[in-house]
Formats: C-alpha cells, structure tokens, sequence
C-alpha cells in the first residue's frame, strides 16, 4: 500500500501526511486551477472568483496545473516595461508573495492542494526545486516528488482511498510538460520521454501493490499535440472560426469535441508515445490539461477522455466565456467514469453591472478600454457604454 509519510526537504516540512479518502457517500471532489498566472501586485478579480468557487465546490484536492504565477514578470516595475529586481533574494521575496496570494486561501480553507509547473513558473532564476520548497511550507500541500531525480520535481502520483480508508481506491497523475528541467533544457510541449518511463513503472508498481489496476486522471500543463484532430476546416465567417494562416481557418469540430476552442495548440515536438503508454497501461480514464486559456473541451482519441481546461488569469489573455475552473466527482463505487464541468465568473458572479465592470477593469483584454475611461473620466457614462458592449459581446457566444 502507498502511504504519506511526511518528508523533510531542504529543513522543510511537507506536513499534510493525512490519506486522501472518499467521503461517505462515495464521492471525492477535484477542483483543477490552471494559469492563474498572476504576480505579487493582483488582479483581484480572479482571486474575488476562485474563493466564492471554494466555497460553493468545497473540493476534497485542489489542482494546480501551471503557469501558477507569472513567473518571467515577477522583477516588472510597477510601471513601464523596466525591471526592478536585481538579487535572487528580491525576486523570491516576490515570488513568495505572488505564491501566497493563491495559496493562502486555500490554506486558510484548510483543502489539501497539489501542484505541477507551466511554461511561465520557471522563466527566471528560480528553479523548479527552489519554488516546490515553497509550496512545501504549507500545511495543506500534498507531498510531491523529493527523492527519484529522474524525473522533475513535478512528476508525481496522489493516491486516493475508499472511505472506510482500507485500500488504494483511485489516483491522481501528475506530470511535467512545461519550462525548464535541472539541467536549464527548456522543455515546452511534449511530456518527455523519462517521464513517461516513470509513469509505465510507477502503473506497473501501483497495479502489482493492489492486485490491478487503479484507475485515475492525469493532469498536466501542455495540451498533447494529438488535439489537433479535433478540428476541422471551416470559412473566415464561420462561428468559432480560428486563422491558422493566410486564408486558412479552423473551428472546433462538434461531432469530435464538446465545448468551444478560441486557439488550437501547435506542436511540432516528436511524439514521445504517451498515448500509446496511456492505452497500454490501461488506467487512465481522463488526460486533462490547461495553457490554452481560451479553449474549453471534452472529447475522446482511442477511447482516452481528453478534457480541456481553460485559464483562470486576468492578467494573461482571455475572454468573457472563458476564464474559470474545472470540477471533477469521482464515485468509488465506478472508478472507470467521472463527472466533470467548469465554472466561470459569470457563473459565480452574475451579469451584472457591477460584475461586468469589474470585469472590465480587471481583464487583461480590456487594458485599452480601461486606459480610455480614466482619460476620459466621467467612468459612470463611460462604463455604461462600456456595459452595453461587454453585454453584447458576452451573449453573441
């Protein structure tokens, strides 16, 4: 059987060494938060939304799925384009406050989270190991990978319990995709080919401790590059039309995937044969992964669920149906199946004159519209011009 055992790095205590379990009706919550991807100055906005989504959800885990914070812009002045961060000490000084602003409340809600990196994490001196140790201070982290330097500190599994806490009864992947390894390779695509070595052995590992397999969900930053063939061709006018070159468009294909997409993820990167090891080890029913803020999708290639999760961020790029989060139930009664749905701002919030302009001010896609209001003044007749097409803009979807 996998215990928690609580694991000291670095003078670091990983505390949280209590067994994940379902409750006693048999259901376990996951709630997945990808690209929060904001700094140690806020965009209030997302982190007004994540707390009323904690609340309402009241997950058992809470998933981190990359891009956690704006890594390459933690030294940015406040304003302007110059940086003002010069030491390794400032910068993670600055780190730990963008950190805590999204782990604090989780901490303080006392839900056990986990984590893995995206692209943006590591763009700076700070690696992937230094900021785990971060995370590792907290209570409600759940222990990551210290000890098989074969693979990234990222790279790691969760296991989940039966209620009566008597065996193994789910688990949770949790793979690298994206940033920087030890070595300073970057890494931004495919997950890479000793991380899915690990995954065969560690299934293999799992599946002997418990007599079969275990069924799971794998999560990790980078869309695989195979989501491609949930597209299909389509004109410039189309609804969902996406430009992939000069005359070329692209649309998410219905009769494919469930959702919408605003981006396709290009990946020239050789196939390392993930799929292929998902299908041969035959334990997971769902790869899930974030990046592509825009994109909110669920569809299946050879029998694999593949969901797609958009961006939480207002900092980063975005648009009014997009920015939210992921549920995930789980029965222990049918582990071989999961329930999953998103939830948005708007879903939490309402559209509302004050949901919509705080909306506004806060979203990364509006900067140019926020610039004008405050130069313009007069931000009540300006916003009431501004609501009636961000009202437009949020129903023509």
């Amino acid at each position: 059987m996998i215990e928690y055992t609580q694991i000291i790095m670095d003078g670091v205590s990983l505390m949280y060494n209590k067994k994940l379990k379902f409750n006693k009706d048999g259901k376990f919550t996951i709630l997945q938060v990808s690209d929060a991807q904001d700094m140690h100055i806020p965009r209030k906005a997302m982190f007004k939304m994540l707390d009323r989504i904690y609340d309402r959800v009241q997950p058992d885990l809470i998933v981190l799925t990359g891009d956690n914070i704006l890594g390459n812009h933690l030294d940015d002045s406040p304003i302007g384009n110059r940086k003002n961060v010069k030491t390794k000490d400032g910068l993670i000084k600055r780190m730990r406050k963008a950190l805590g602003l999204v782990l604090d409340p989780i901490e303080k809600r006392k839900i056990p989270f986990a984590f893995i990196y995206g692209n943006h994490d590591d763009m700076n001196i700070i690696s992937k190991k230094e900021q785990a140790s971060i995370y590792g201070e907290y209570d409600y982290c759940v222990p990551y990978n210290t000890d098989d330097d074969s693979v990234e500190c990222d790279t790691y599994n969760i296991p989940i319990y039966s209620s009566d806490e008597e065996k193994m009864k789910y688990n949770i992947w949790m793979l690298d995709s994206a940033g920087a390894d030890e070595n300073g390779r970057p890494v931004f695509g495919r997950v890479q080919p000793e991380t899915i070595e690990w995954y065969e052995r560690k299934s293999r590992e799992i599946r002997l401790q418990n007599n079969g397999p275990i069924m799971s969900l794998m999560f990790q930053h980078i869309p695989i590059a195979e989501i491609e063939q949930f597209y299909m061709p389509c004109e410039e006018n189309d609804k969902g039309a996406i430009k992939i070159s000069d005359g070329k468009f692209i649309k998410l294909d219905p009769s494919k995937a469930k959702g919408f997409a605003f981006e396709i993820e290009r990946n020239d990167e050789p196939d390392y044969g993930q799929l292929n090891a998902l299908k041969k080890c035959g334990d997971v029913c769902g790869l899930v992964f974030g990046h592509d803020h825009m994109n909110c999708f669920t569809g299946q290639i050879d029998g694999i669920n593949i969901i797609q999760t958009p961006g939480a961020s207002f900092r980063s790029y975005g648009n009014m149906i997009s920015r939210g989060t992921r549920v995930f139930v789980i029965d222990e009664n049918d582990t071989t199946t999961f329930e999953t749905y998103t939830i948005g701002y708007f879903d939490i919030f309402g559209k509302n004159f004050r949901s919509v302009m705080r909306y506004i001010f806060s979203a990364d896609e509006y900067e140019k519209v926020k610039a004008l209001i405050l130069s313009l003044g007069g931000v009540i007749v300006v916003g009431l011009i501004v609501y009636i097409l961000a009202i437009f803009n949020l129903f023509r979807f």
